[in-house]
């Protein structure tokens, strides 16, 4: 392939492989620390893992590895009504059967490969086919044929550390928000799962030692009681009742605004289904792909959701979270949580905790629906005095609220890059 200033075919610059899934009834293709990947794990420019991992023998029966610098880019699945997702791979990878892998040739930046895919998205959404059930199909042969601009290496190499440049702050906000949700994570199952401020009290230990150890103030800490007591969930401390999650919460249901009627959609109220689903650090959804109109809220079982409003998936990828960044809407496959008498940052780590229940009794596997008997039938400890969970949203609300900061400031920068992306990778503006 000569290397020179053109347009070219993307198979004339990239070997293009398919994913698959290993078998799922084999368990132990399914215990190991390969990442492998799918439609729900492309929600950023850069991928480091994924939701899911297989095993050596996973990966030998049944998929493949994607090599680092890949480009992953989605070929089927129901996002591809509105959006193709891309993103490169940053380690080895699988995928499954619904990705394809990029990999560049010769003379080719893998970067550059990248960004010349993406800024190529409009025309290969215009490319995409409907397969049934609302499911979209990129067609390979359209892949392969897909147009890509072609400067010399050391262009491409300056044209995708141009563009990386905004995607590095982008990753670094993304490792910011891991940080920021695991400190607030881990101070909940602090004081609500593993009872550490009452244990250190039962233990003896000075007042100040504890504060000191676990981040405490004193006025904090005496919100604690000093004894656990056994309860049909073991011990918990002394004075906590022991209450199904649905006693604790409000629940409120989604709905859909008939597809058939053009003017129930495309308006400015966002409606929000699983595949807007953020990843677990990221917690807020900003956005989501499809919005309604006021006619389409007002004429449908759908509600508007207040800001700072847990949702969770009920059927399909079930279990997945998010809190509300804006006042939103959702589908009739998830529900709404409202928390009766506690913050909202106590309500969705709570139900991050119903969650991580859910898949310890279904033993890790993934559980097919939440009903409103779920919500019943899973039994929390709950604090006699809620000040102790009002000190927990009063202490990591600013936690909360940098995660969010940091999400829409990455929006911003991606649109940037966006529109960066088609003068750059056409040479309508070059770089001196």
């Amino acid at each position: 392939m000569a290397n020179n200033d053109v347009w070219v075919r993307l198979e004339d610059i990239a070997d293009i492989t398919s994913g698959g899934t290993p078998s799922k009834a084999r368990e132990d293709y399914w215990i190991g620390d390969i990442p492998w990947v799918s439609a729900k794990d492309l929600k950023t420019p850069r991928l480091f893992d994924a939701e899911d991992h297989i095993s050596e023998e996973g990966l030998k029966n049944g998929t493949r590895l994607a090599p680092a610098g890949a480009t992953l880019i989605l070929t089927r699945g129901m996002t591809l009504i509105s959006d193709v997702p891309t993103c490169i791979a940053e380690r080895d990878l699988a995928f499954n059967q619904d990705l394809k892998a990029l990999v560049a040739k010769k003379g080719v930046d893998s970067r550059y490969l990248n960004y010349a895919v993406l800024a190529a998205k409009p025309t290969l959404l215009a490319a995409v086919e409907l397969a049934g059930h609302g499911t979209g199909r990129l067609p390979t042969d359209r892949l392969k044929s897909l147009q890509i601009w072609l400067p010399p290496e050391n262009d491409q190499r300056r044209i995708a550390h141009v563009l990386g440049t905004l995607d590095d702050k982008i990753e670094l906000n993304r490792q910011l928000n891991a940080t920021l949700e695991a400190l607030a994570r881990a101070l909940f199952q602090s004081w609500f799962v593993a009872f550490d401020p009452v244990r250190a009290k039962l233990s003896g230990e000075p007042e100040a030692e504890t504060c000191r150890r676990l981040g405490l103030t004193p006025e904090v800490l005496a919100l604690f009681p000093d004894e656990l007591e056994e309860s049909a969930l073991g011990e918990i401390p002394k004075g906590w009742a022991v209450k199904s999650f649905a006693e604790t919460v409000e629940l409120i249901g989604g709905g859909t605004p008939k597809t058939s009627i053009a003017e129930y959609w495309d308006g400015d109220i966002p409606w929000f289904s699983v595949v807007d689903a953020p990843s677990e650090s990221d917690v807020f959804v900003i956005e989501t792909e499809k919005s309604i109109s006021e006619s389409g809220l007002k004429n449908s079982s759908t509600r508007l959701l207040p800001e700072l409003t847990t949702i969770i998936s009920a059927r399909g990828t079930v279990g997945r979270l998010a809190l509300t960044a804006c006042p939103m809407t959702m589908n009739q496959s998830c529900y709404a949580i409202r928390g009766k008498n506690s913050g909202p940052f106590f309500t969705y780590f709570a139900t991050r905790e119903l969650v991580a229940i859910l898949k310890q009794s279904s033993h890790g596997t993934v559980f097919d629906t939440i009903t409103r008997d779920t919500f019943s039938n899973v039994h929390l400890p709950i604090p006699d005095d809620l000040a102790v969970a009002s000190a927990f949203d009063e202490i990591v609300e600013p936690v909360m609220l940098n995660i969010k900061q940091n999400l829409e400031e990455s929006r911003i920068l991606a649109a940037l890059r966006d529109e960066l992306l088609p003068k750059l990778l056409s040479g309508e503006v070059r770089l001196a």
